[in-house]
């Protein structure tokens, strides 16, 4: 019998991404444990669109 996880997927939005006015979005899909972090996600990852690294943060 296969045990149920605490990973769960969540998708990561680009938070300067929205302030600038520029059509499109950057948006990531990952996985995170929902045991080790409760609260929600945030990381550094490419902007193809803005093209630099930008801070983007888990939406629900």
């Amino acid at each position: 019998m296969a045990k149920k996880g605490n990973r769960i997927q969540v998708i990561l939005e680009c938070t300067e991404h929205k302030d600038s006015g520029m059509a499109g979005t950057s948006r990531y899909i990952t996985t995170k444990n929902k045991k080790n972090t409760p609260d929600r996600m945030e990381l550094k990852k490419y902007n193809p669109v803005l093209k630099k690294v930008t801070v983007h943060k888990e939406i629900k």
